[in-house]
């Protein structure tokens, strides 16, 4: 399956597209593994959404990049959420404590429901998800010289009123 994802990342690294669509309610596992918990239970937060897996050296890279992003705007409703899809547990974890992160981790079930929801095609793929769940920015592959345009678009996300994205309001959002 790793090798399915390298070519289609080859092929297609550093595609972007500007169309929205809803994000899928998928369920995806907390790093408790006891816990789960739905995508659309963070409505009225920002999500940067991210599929990632241990073997995938473009991943390692935006690691410290969706960090930076967390940090600088989670205040203003951010939350990152870093989707692991690594068949081995263990290949993950490794891989979590090579790479320092300031994010929240999940693991798609061994179904990989969420990532066929979403369908993911390359390693890393990243979508940008405004308070109301419309996906308004899918990259594929992480290519540093773009996190700029992204950046702006996440902080007009950010900037818009609850009311005009429909989003739910949350406690600290209001």
């Amino acid at each position: 399956m790793k090798y399915l994802f390298f070519l289609t990342y080859f092929l297609s690294v550093g595609f972007a597209y500007a169309g929205k669509q809803s994000a899928p309610d998928c369920t995806l596992g907390m790093d408790d593994v006891s816990v789960s918990k739905k995508l659309n239970s963070y409505r009225g937060q920002v999500l940067y959404v991210d599929f990632w897996a241990s073997w995938c050296p473009p991943c390692g890279k935006s690691f410290p990049f969706m960090s930076r992003l967390q940090q600088q705007y989670r205040s203003q409703g951010l939350q990152v959420i870093a989707v692991n899809l690594d068949e081995q547990r263990e290949d993950a974890e490794r891989f979590l404590a090579e790479n320092p992160h300031a994010f929240q981790i999940a693991y798609d079930t061994a179904a990989r429901d969420c990532a066929q929801a979403f369908d993911v095609k390359a390693m890393p793929s990243s979508y940008l998800i405004d308070r109301a769940g419309t996906i308004h920015r899918v990259e594929l592959g992480f290519k540093a010289e773009e996190t700029q345009a992204l950046q702006l678009e996440l902080e007009k996300l950010l900037s818009e009123p609850i009311a005009e994205t429909g989003g739910v309001a949350t406690e600290k959002n209001r």
